[in-house]
C-alpha cells in the first residue's frame, strides 16, 4: 500500500501571531488616542523636575533639565557622579564631626574658666579666713560652680537645736564680712545632719532640723547690711548628703554641718530689678 504523502506546512506566520499583532495595534491606537486627548503643561512639569533636582538629584545644576533626550539619559548619566556624591557625603559627615568637636572644645574651655574663677575666689577667701583667725573652724573647697565653706555643726549649735550658740555668732559675722566682696554672687546656705533619728516636738525629722539650722545661719548673714538678702538662699538636706560614714561617731560628727556655697559669676544668674 503506498504511503500517504505528507502535506507541506502552511506558508506564512502562524495564525496566533496575526491575532497578537492586531491586539498590539489596537493597544497602540488606544494610547495614542489617550495622549492626543491629554494636555501637558510644560512649564509646570519643568518646575516639578527642577524642584526634584534641587532636592534629591546628585547631578550638577541643570543636568536634569527638560530637553530632548535629557530625561531619558539623566538616570544613566548620574552614574558617573556617584563617586563625587559619596565623597561629598563623607566630607559632610567629617565636618559635622568637627563641629561636634568644636562644641566640645568650647564647653571644656568654658568649664576651665569657671574652675579658674572658683579657684581664685577660694584662694582669696582662704586668705581672709586665715587673717580672721577662723582656720580650723572653716574648711574651704571649690569646684567649677562654687566655693564651699564647711562649718562643723558642733561649733554652731547645741545637740538637737537650731539656734546659734553664743560663740558661733562672731564666727558667722566674720564669714559675712568676708562675703561682702561677693555680694552680687548667689550664696546658698545648706544644713546637714547625721542619720540618727531626732525625737523632738519642734523638729519632726532631721530634714526639718537641717532647714531651721540653715535658716539660723542665713538670718545672721542677712544682718550684714552690705550683703543683699535677695542673693542669699537656704536649704535643708537632712541626712541625705553625708560626707562620712554614719556608722561611727566621728563620721556622724562630720555629717552634722552647715555648708555655705558662694557661686561664681558664671553660675550666679540673678535678674536685677
Amino acid at each position: 500500500m503506498p504511503k500517504k504523502r505528507q502535506e507541506d506546512p502552511p506558508k506564512g506566520s502562524p495564525a496566533w501571531m496575526s491575532t497578537f499583532s492586531d491586539l498590539m495595534n489596537l493597544l497602540l491606537c488606544f494610547f495614542v488616542l489617550l495622549f492626543s486627548m491629554s494636555t501637558v503643561d510644560t512649564e509646570k512639569l519643568q518646575a516639578v523636575v527642577a524642584s526634584l533636582q534641587s532636592s534629591i538629584s546628585i547631578l550638577p545644576s541643570g543636568g536634569a533639565s527638560i530637553g530632548e533626550g535629557e530625561m531619558i539619559s539623566a538616570g544613566v548619566r548620574q552614574l558617573e557622579f556617584l563617586d563625587s556624591y559619596y565623597n561629598e557625603m563623607a566630607n559632610s559627615k567629617s565636618e559635622d564631626g568637627d563641629n561636634n568637636g568644636g562644641s566640645k572644645n568650647v564647653s571644656e574651655e568654658y568649664e576651665k574658666q569657671e574652675l579658674a574663677e572658683s579657684e581664685k575666689m577660694a584662694e582669696e577667701i582662704q586668705k581672709e579666713i586665715d587673717n580672721s583667725q577662723l582656720s580650723g573652724k572653716v574648711d574651704v573647697d571649690f569646684n567649677a560652680e562654687y566655693v564651699k565653706l564647711n562649718l562643723n555643726g558642733s561649733i554652731l549649735f547645741a545637740s538637737g537645736k537650731s539656734d546659734l550658740v553664743k560663740k558661733a555668732v562672731p564666727i558667722v559675722d566674720k564669714i559675712g564680712h568676708i562675703l561682702e566682696k561677693y555680694n552680687k554672687n548667689i550664696i546658698e546656705v545648706e544644713g546637714h545632719t547625721d542619720n540618727v533619728p531626732i525625737h523632738s516636738a519642734k523638729y519632726e525629722s532631721n530634714e526639718v532640723l537641717s532647714v531651721y539650722r540653715a535658716l539660723s545661719v542665713t538670718n545672721r548673714l542677712r544682718k550684714n547690711e552690705k550683703l543683699d538678702p535677695k542673693y542669699i538662699k537656704f536649704a535643708g538636706r537632712g541626712d541625705y548628703v553625708p560626707v562620712a560614714d554614719n556608722s561611727t561617731a566621728e563620721g556622724r560628727a562630720q555629717n552634722r554641718r552647715v555648708e555655705i556655697k558662694i557661686y561664681n559669676s558664671y553660675n550666679s544668674d540673678v535678674k536685677e530689678d
